[in-house]
């Protein structure tokens, strides 16, 4: 029997168009480096794919740094613009990616100072918690635009408006917002971008960190690529696969953002059905295809397991700490207790999830409860 697949916000499956874009370029090998043809003919691929991504998110061509992926896109912000501070004060929140959690933690070993803004029950963070945490050294402020556990959305604009306000650089990690809501990095007014091709149905191994041009960025790995903000050879065929795969997604956004929030209603009204179950995130501010639910008095994972079993792909939390025994960071920073985090499920739809599907998790939600109760 075909699994259903629930666990998008982790990743998505590469989409066929997508991949036959990419066997479309696969046969340019060159170093886009290089000046003899088949360098040039790299280059002219990777260019493409350049301008096409900063077309979509409202950037200049010269502002897309291409990376490995969302995590580096945000240690490339963080440690980048602080290494080339050199000294400063940090202002982050509680519920960022582990990505994000790193590079502060690195920071404070560094001698930077860090404040980390508490959300509240709902997983929400407020502009003004952002204007009462700015002081004089105040390098940069980084809020996530969603927030990958709950789906929580943040008013990022208002955020970037506050720093601005005080000479203060702003960064999203906008890695689960783009492609699933209305996004664009001159509207939001972000100084720096993270994003993920895998999130929306591109490739892995490949992301960007849109930057702002005049920000002054330290290299973590040195070398010439990328404008000299980030070394080693690109890969035009990765980088390729992206900008078609967001060109795909955002011209898919209008119709499958109503349609996956529709089946993201009719599946958490399914599981709040069942008694001692709890929503997690913000219940307007929110992602359209994800949603976190706590089941109390239950083993979390048992609960898993459980799900697995009865052919339903979910995940207790991030994927980035899967295999982890640690309860998850986002649902204690919103009031749970270790036990009630574990127990805890997140469900994410995608571009071919269907209504039955839905249905038929709930029925196995139901069944997976019980068995983790007993």
């Amino acid at each position: 029997m075909r699994g259903i697949y629930l666990d998008h916000a982790a990743t998505t499956p590469l989409d066929p168009e997508v991949r036959e874009a990419m066997r479309g370029v696969e046969e340019v090998f060159g170093n886009p480096s290089s000046i003899h043809r088949y360098g040039q003919e790299a280059r002219r691929v990777l260019e493409g794919a350049r301008e096409k991504v900063a077309t979509l998110l409202g950037v200049r061509p010269r502002e897309v740094v291409f990376t490995s992926g969302g995590s580096e896109a945000d240690a490339l912000a963080l440690l980048g613009v602080a290494l080339a501070k050199g000294r400063g004060h940090v202002v982050s929140t509680e519920v960022e990616h582990s990505a994000v959690l790193g590079a502060l933690r690195l920071l404070e070993r560094l001698g930077f100072a860090v404040t980390r803004l508490r959300p509240d029950p709902t997983g929400f963070v407020y502009p003004e918690q952002v204007a009462e945490a700015l002081r004089p050294d105040t390098i940069l402020v980084s809020v996530m635009a969603a927030n990958n556990e709950v789906g929580t959305l943040y008013p990022v604009r208002e955020m970037a408006e506050l720093a601005h306000a005080r000479g203060v650089l702003f960064h999203t990690d906008a890695v689960q917002a783009v492609g699933h809501v209305p996004f664009r990095a001159d509207e939001v007014g972000a100084d720096l971008v993270s994003l993920s091709a895998h999130k929306f149905h591109g490739p892995k191994g490949v992301g960007a960190l849109l930057v702002r041009q005049g920000v002054d960025l330290l290299p973590l790995v040195p070398g010439s690529q990328e404008g000299g903000r980030r070394g080693g050879t690109p890969s035009p065929a990765l980088a390729w696969g992206m900008a078609v795969a967001l060109e795909k997604a955002l011209r898919l956004l209008p119709e499958e953002a109503p349609r996956l929030a529709a089946l993201r209603d009719r599946l958490e009204a399914g599981l709040l059905a069942v008694p001692g179950v709890e929503r997690n995130g913000h219940p307007t501010a929110r992602l359209p295809h994800l949603t976190n639910v706590t089941v109390k008095g239950a083993d979390g994972e048992a609960l898993l397991l459980a799900m697995d079993l009865l052919g339903v792909a979910v995940s207790s939390g991030s994927a980035c700490s899967a295999g982890s025994l640690e309860p998850s960071h986002v649902l204690l920073a919103l009031g749970r207790s270790p036990k009630e985090a574990k127990a805890s499920l997140r469900f994410s739809l995608g571009r071919a999830t269907t209504l039955e599907e839905v249905d038929k998790a709930v029925a196995a939600f139901k069944e997976a409860v019980a068995r983790a109760r007993g």
